[in-house]
């Protein structure tokens, strides 16, 4: 091959579109973390199967549940390791413009800007039934920006039985608790009695949710829950509920 075939090979790859990796954290406090690390040395290592050469150009996607817009930068494959190792890429990004813009996002983002960061209502759903589970992190997740006006991002959690809520309680925050009455191993009641009780979650709200009538709405509201709500519900009942609860 010539040498002027080989120049239009080069530019050819040269022109070609960057490849595009998503890298999506768990909050901004992992993001944050990765750049205190990673990213504002110049780089990063990205974990994929994707067959990247060195030289291939990155367009690196990063984002978290809240982040208003997508972080998006441009860099470069400068290593890669084979799957025995963990496959993967490290990433160079390019100097000037792609650092700085990300490093301003960053700053943003560490403060909580409200026009870069929604605000994280968190919502832990008890609920064995995995049908229900789903419809209630789907429809929330899905209301976000046509019922609360994109200014709230939810996170939302499920534990399948009364034992698992508890210990996940004891780890971790929540802005709301949706709980179903009737649960194997510990039920509703429990749970919601053990919240208030001895976690100490006294002003955190909790929804019950059940089929059981009259008497899982006493059990529920002596025990401590805010509202019930009778199954079947519809996913509206609960975005409406939620709703009263940011404004209050």
């Amino acid at each position: 091959m010539g040498a002027g075939n080989e120049d239009d090979a080069e530019k050819r790859r040269d022109d070609r579109e960057p490849v595009t990796l998503c890298v999506e954290y768990e909050g901004a406090d992992d993001l944050l973390g990765d750049y205190t690390e990673n990213l504002s040395t110049g780089g990063t290592f990205v974990s994929t199967n994707r067959e990247l050469p060195i030289g291939t150009k990155i367009r690196l996607v990063l984002g978290f549940p809240g982040l208003l817009q997508p972080i998006n930068i441009e860099g470069t494959v400068r290593w890669t390791r084979g799957e025995a190792e963990g496959a993967g890429a490290g990433i160079e990004f390019l100097e000037g413009t792609a650092r700085d813009q990300l490093a301003e996002i960053i700053q943003r983002v560490r403060a909580r800007d409200p026009k870069t960061v929604s605000r994280i209502f968190r919502v832990l759903v008890v609920e064995d039934n995995r049908h229900v589970a789903n419809l209630i992190q789907d429809g929330l997740r899905g209301s976000q920006r046509r019922d609360f006006g994109g200014g709230i991002a939810f996170d939302v959690r499920n534990a399948e039985d009364g034992r698992q809520a508890i210990e996940i309680l004891r780890r971790d925050t929540f802005d709301a608790l949706i709980v179903d009455v009737y649960l194997p191993i510990l039920d509703g009641a429990k749970v919601i009695q053990t919240a208030r009780g001895e976690l100490g979650l006294t002003t955190v709200p909790i929804i019950a949710v059940s089929a059981g009538g009259d008497a899982a709405r006493k059990s529920a509201l002596a025990a401590g829950a805010n509202i019930f709500i009778d199954k079947p519900m519809r996913l509206r009942q609960v975005i409406e509920t939620i709703q009263r609860l940011l404004a209050t």
